[in-house]
C-alpha cells in the first residue's frame, strides 16, 4: 500500500471507528470488550481492500456490511461452541485472611529464584505430588524434594518462624 492510500485509510479509521464502535455495542447489547473487538476486526478487513477502494462505492457503508458480516461471524462461531449455563456452578468460599500476611509472602515468593518459587507453587498452590512437579518442570523427584526444602527453609528465614507458623495453618 502506498503512502498516500495509508494516509487515506488512516483519515477513514479514525474518522469512522466512533461511528462503527457505536454500531457494534447496539449489536451487542452494550458488551464494549466484544464491540471493540468487532471494530477492530472490521478495520483490519477494511485495511487490506483498501487498495481496491476504487472498486468500493461507499466505503462508510461497506465497512457497516463488514461489521455485521463479522458481528454474526462471531456469534455463529460462538453459538456452536460456547453454551449459555442454567445455574453457574458452585463457588469455593473464599475466606477474608489478612492481607498484609499475603503481601508478606508475595514479597518473600518474589525474592527466591525462579525455580524456587515454581516448586512452591506447584507443589503447595497447585497441590501437585512431587512427582507429577518434577514432570512438569522436567527435572527428578529428589531435585524437587530438595529444592522444595531450601525454598521452605528461605521462606522461614524471611518470614520468621512465627509468620511461617501462622501461614502454614492458614
Amino acid at each position: 500500500m502506498g503512502r498516500r492510500d495509508e494516509d487515506s485509510y488512516r483519515q477513514f479509521a479514525v474518522s469512522r471507528s466512533a461511528a462503527l464502535y457505536r454500531s457494534a455495542c447496539l449489536m451487542t447489547s452494550g458488551d464494549t470488550h466484544l464491540a471493540e473487538d468487532l471494530v477492530q476486526e472490521t478495520l483490519s478487513r477494511m485495511y487490506t481492500v483498501w487498495h481496491r477502494r476504487k472498486c468500493i462505492d461507499n466505503p462508510d457503508a461497506y465497512a457497516k456490511t463488514v461489521l455485521v458480516r463479522v458481528y454474526l461471524t462471531h456469534r455463529r462461531r460462538r453459538s456452536s461452541s460456547e453454551q449459555p449455563a442454567v445455574r453457574l456452578p458452585e463457588q469455593p468460599a473464599v475466606e477474608v485472611g489478612d492481607s498484609s500476611l499475603r503481601v508478606t509472602l508475595l514479597q518473600a515468593l518474589a525474592e527466591l529464584p525462579r525455580k524456587d518459587r515454581a516448586v512452591l507453587v506447584l507443589r503447595f498452590w497447585e497441590d501437585l505430588s512431587i512427582e507429577q512437579t518434577a514432570e512438569a518442570m522436567r527435572t527428578s523427584s529428589s531435585a524437587v524434594r530438595s529444592r522444595s526444602s531450601r525454598a521452605l527453609a528461605k521462606l522461614r528465614t524471611r518470614l520468621g518462624h512465627a509468620g511461617f507458623a501462622e501461614l502454614t495453618a492458614a
